[in-house]
């Protein structure tokens, strides 16, 4: 990662670190991010990882649930801009949720996403979402 997102972190494994999205237009969004420096694509995950990576996709979702209730969860693994081997957790909301005085409003639910480029996320938020998930782990 090339800019300080330690901020943003939420909990750190053997072979991955989860930190929240920067953009947070989907409450709880996070990204999961592969320890190794070298790696770039999904299949080429070490059996450590892959097996590892399971454990921190089950454990972020049941966190979500906890803390935020969503309704159904998309994973993206795309490195389109930033190659290197992670994760979008994208939790998907069927009403509206209301966190941190931020109402959500997941229009799209039930259809593929697409992140709000507009949606400001101040350094609370993202702290306070950050604090609400480390609360539940």
């Amino acid at each position: 990662m090339e800019k300080d997102y330690s901020q943003n972190l939420v909990t750190e494994y053997e072979h991955w670190q989860v930190y929240v999205n920067e953009n947070q237009s989907f409450l709880g969004r996070l990204i999961i991010w592969c320890k190794r420096e070298n790696a770039t694509d999904l299949a080429d995950a070490t059996p450590e990882e892959q097996h590892e990576l399971f454990v921190v996709l089950h454990d972020m979702r049941e966190a979500l649930k906890k803390a935020f209730e969503p309704d159904w969860f998309n994973y993206s693994f795309l490195g389109n801009g930033t190659p290197h081997l992670h994760c979008h957790l994208v939790s998907r909301y069927a009403t509206p949720r209301t966190f941190a005085g931020v109402t959500y409003v997941d229009d799209r639910f039930g259809k593929s996403y697409r992140t709000n480029h507009d949606f400001e996320t101040s350094p609370e938020l993202r702290a306070a979402v950050r604090d609400q998930l480390k609360g539940v782990l």
